[in-house]
């Protein structure tokens, strides 16, 4: 991915500290391969907001947001609750934003979904439980 291009990483948002750190972690990963930045944002309870996670990119000179949930699947929150905080058409899933006066494209991610380093995650999840 190009450096013009800032990574969104979105959480939920929780009243216990470990979803933020996770998410914060998260983002720190996906950091160290991706040559643009990265930031953080919360749909509920936790900061920054997602208007303020926006915010953070200006002065950054990228050109387009990518909004990725750390969510599982698709429900209520990454459906709408994500796309209109956003300000982004939930069907087409992309929209813009203004930073520093300069129109900004935004494109939301799917969520994680069904793939097989998911299922190795949850298998490993499983063999950890029974140590």
């Amino acid at each position: 991915m190009a450096e013009d291009v800032g990574i969104l990483v979105l959480g939920h948002g929780s009243s216990k500290p470990y979803n933020k750190e996770m998410v914060e972690k998260c983002a720190q990963l996906i950091a160290k391969t991706h040559d643009g930045p990265v930031r953080i944002a919360f749909l509920n309870m936790d900061e920054p907001n997602i208007a303020a996670g926006l915010n953070s990119f200006a002065g950054t000179g990228i050109n387009r947001i990518v909004a990725l949930p750390i969510f599982l699947a698709h429900g209520v929150h990454t459906l709408e609750d994500i796309p209109q905080e956003l300000s982004v058409d939930p069907t087409l899933r992309r929209g813009s934003c203004k930073l520093n006066g300069t129109e900004v494209e935004i494109r939301c991610a799917e969520p994680l979904g069904v793939d097989e380093s998911i299922a190795a995650l949850a298998y490993r999840r499983a063999t950890e439980a029974l140590e």
